[in-house]
């Protein structure tokens, strides 16, 4: 009995010895992983000026704000700045509506009636029509002015010609102006012929390339330090920067800009295609696939076709019922340029060039030599070498105003 128990207990002993063992090599492999391992780092979501609440809504506390906004105004959680400007106890005081209007469902071009929010009772006063500039009477009480819209980065799109108009009524008024910068989808390019001066308008006011690469923030640096304002007035400017974010950043927008603009595709493709606006093509306004197609009635006929018909971006699209034939662009994968090879194509096969072109295309090339060159058979690339020394001088400018980089 003695020997069984003494076999029993050195068992265990060195069953307890092993074990131990084991212990200490698994520790010792532990050890064996380097301490100074790079584990990856996840990467930051943007965070736009309107995200970026902490720094601008002491500047909002106890006094009289305006804003300028529509349904691009909103934060990450999908609420509307203005709903959240409400909610922080902000003491709003008016909506401001650029085109398209505060919910963001008016055509091109429609005129928008002044009104009144349904959900927050405050007065809306559009800055369309013949009231792009905010009258003197219509800016008293406001202490300071907030302006938060979307931009997508072509000189035509009219939110920045909205975003001049009030930074000059701003400083004509002494009203301060908070910016609440959004990336810009487009960036990383810069392209496109430079605006000359006797071609100003509502859809091109600065000499700027037509693609110019800045968000709304940055641009509103340049207007100001440019002394582009009438009688070269300044704002008192305070930018909200967005945060994490780098240009190169691909930016999907949460919300259409506009109603015309309904995808990443459309907003990447609408600097190339906009120009048709001032042609006899229609760039799909009255289809499913507005500025991702193109074609007219003109053009020769081809495997794709299609037929505008009145819809919520246009209740009289052009060639209305008329079937239009051209090009399918919806699989082109991201363009990083101004192309111009759709619009050379058409003018080259269209039935009649005297009426391809209407007065339109000027403004929106902001130079008459853009027109003159397509017709005069000039190739895309000579017509690009044609920008350089213009291109070169705004970047210089341009690279005064850069917050992102």
């Amino acid at each position: 009995m003695k020997y069984f128990i003494n076999g029993i207990l050195l068992l265990l002993a060195y069953l307890f010895i092993s074990s131990s063992c084991g212990i200490r090599e698994k520790i010792s492999e532990r050890n064996l992983e380097p301490t100074n391992t790079v584990r990856p780092t996840v990467a930051q979501p943007i965070k736009t000026g309107a995200d970026n609440s902490v720094t601008y809504l002491p500047l909002l506390k106890g006094k009289k704000v305006g804003i300028v906004t529509n349904q691009t105004g909103i934060l990450s959680n999908k609420t509307h700045l203005v709903d959240y400007l409400t909610d922080q106890k902000i003491n709003l005081q008016k909506i401001y509506a650029p085109e398209h209007g505060f919910r963001g469902t008016a055509d091109a071009g429609e005129l928008i009636k002044d009104g009144k929010d349904t959900k927050t009772g405050l007065p809306i006063i559009s800055l369309y029509g013949n009231n792009k500039k905010p009258k003197p009477e219509q800016l008293v009480g406001i202490d300071v002015m907030v302006f938060d819209l979307q931009d997508v980065g072509a000189r035509f799109y009219t939110y920045i010609s909205s975003l001049h108009y009030i930074m000059e009524a701003c400083a004509e008024n002494n009203i301060p102006l908070i910016v609440l910068d959004r990336p810009n989808p487009n960036g990383a390019i810069v392209d496109g012929p430079i605006l000359e001066k006797e071609h100003t308008s509502f859809v091109g006011m600065h000499p700027i390339s037509l693609l110019h690469g800045m968000t709304i923030g940055e641009y509103a640096q340049m207007i100001n330090g440019e002394k582009w304002l009438k009688k070269e007035v300044q704002c008192n400017l305070t930018v909200i920067p967005c945060l994490n974010y780098k240009r190169e950043m691909p930016y999907s927008l949460p919300v259409k800009p506009s109603p015309n603009l309904p995808n990443d595709q459309a907003i990447n493709l609408y600097a190339s295609l906009c120009l048709f606006e001032g042609t006899n093509v229609s760039v799909g306004r009255g289809t499913e696939k507005q500025f991702q197609i193109y074609g007219s009635p003109f053009l020769p006929k081809s495997g794709f076709s299609f037929t505008p018909i009145p819809n919520f971006g246009a209740k009289e699209p052009m060639h209305k019922d008329q079937l239009c034939y051209g090009e399918d662009l919806t699989q082109i994968q991201k363009v990083t340029r101004l192309e111009l090879k759709w619009l050379i194509k058409a003018y080259n096969t269209t039935s009649d060039k005297t009426k391809f072109f209407n007065d339109f295309f000027t403004k929106l090339a902001g130079t008459k030599t853009l027109q003159q060159q397509i017709e005069a058979g000039t190739s895309e690339d000579d017509i690009r070498k044609s920008w350089e020394k213009g291109l070169n001088e705004f970047k210089t400018i341009r690279q005064k105003y850069l917050i992102y980089h």
